[in-house]
């Protein structure tokens, strides 16, 4: 697998093109940092992009991913699935990162390799980015199973060059002892194939706090920088890189946002008689935008029954609200497995 991968996005460091009559040519970067180009219709939109870079590298489960893209300043821009392209890129080429966009919080259901693989590809992405963070010895257990998946049985002591070509881990835990951790794990894989031990990297990278959380920086009402981070399991709010307060999604009745405020509507507990309300502060309207975009949609993918549009509230402008990047739900996708 992971040759016709290399094959299919490698030709002289550019990788396989799409020609087609009036059309715009797009570099994406793929996963494993390898890029690939491809032409498509000016009259495409982002859902078409996303489908013919998942044909291409044989990904079944789609509806996981997106494209990132660049918008000022900010690396991590969404492309909007149901807008034309050219409406979204001005400059060729365009260029985007194809990226997991719902991590399934059940690595072990996902039954296509092909859509484990680029799973394990992103969480090796987030901890070498940051994004992802956790203690020394899970960074070595991790870093063992990405070399046995990589690199099969252990054939020798392993080097820092190793480590850094297979994104083991990130440089700064690297140093000799957690190098010796990481050979001690590693020679303890032997016999497993690259299927299972990505399969154990997977079930081992879910349990960690962050895992597959998009994080958008805020202040709470004490103006105290923070972070919060949206997920399968609801919504975070960190201080300093530590989780201080969670809310699961039973306990969310509602996500709003006006300008800059973004607000939760939460569910009154046994200590609480009424419904109670949170809200953060947020650097601009559109930041606001992106996080109540993010967490509605992660909210209809591993919540709702199916993909529903987002009702126009009364008497308040659309603002393109209603072009949510989610085209099925989890259930769907298990439904359509089962």
């Amino acid at each position: 697998m992971r040759e016709s991968l290399r094959r299919l996005a490698s030709d002289d460091g550019t990788s396989m093109v799409m020609r087609r009559s009036n059309s715009g040519r797009v570099r994406v970067e793929l996963l494993n940092g390898e890029h690939i180009t491809v032409d498509v219709d000016r009259k495409a939109n982002g859902a078409d992009l996303l489908d013919k870079v998942c044909d291409n590298l044989d990904i079944v489960d789609k509806d996981f991913f997106g494209l990132l893209h660049a918008q000022r300043g900010d690396p991590r821009v969404w492309v909007d699935l149901k807008r034309r392209l050219s409406k979204t890129f001005r400059n060729e080429p365009w260029d985007v990162r194809l990226a997991v966009k719902f991590y399934h919080p059940e690595p072990s259901e996902l039954q296509d390799d092909v859509t484990r693989y680029q799973l394990s590809l992103a969480v090796r992405r987030d901890l070498i980015e940051g994004r992802l963070t956790c203690s020394q010895i899970t960074y070595a257990l991790l870093a063992s199973y990405v070399l046995q998946a990589e690199l099969g049985d252990r054939a020798g002591p392993v080097s820092a060059s190793a480590l850094s070509a297979c994104r083991a881990a990130p440089l700064c835990a690297l140093g000799d002892t957690q190098r010796d951790n990481i050979e001690q794990l590693y020679a303890k894989h032997k016999g497993q194939t690259p299927a299972e031990a990505e399969l154990n990297y997977l079930e081992n990278a879910k349990r960690l706090p962050l895992y597959g959380a998009e994080l958008h920086g805020a202040q709470d009402s004490e103006h105290v920088d923070i972070q919060i981070a949206v997920s399968a399991s609801g919504i975070a709010v960190l201080r300093d890189g530590v989780i201080m307060n969670k809310f699961p999604w039973p306990k969310i009745l509602k996500i709003s946002y006006n300008k800059r405020i973004y607000t939760l509507r939460l569910r009154s507990s046994e200590f609480d008689e009424f419904e109670t309300q949170v809200s953060f502060h947020l650097p601009s309207s559109r930041a606001s935008k992106a996080l109540w975009r993010c967490s509605v949609e992660h909210h209809m993918f591993f919540r709702r029954e199916r993909a529903t549009a987002v009702a126009r509230v009364a008497r308040l402008p659309r603002l393109g609200s209603r072009r949510l990047a989610c085209r099925a739900t989890l259930r769907q996708l298990r439904a359509r497995r089962a």
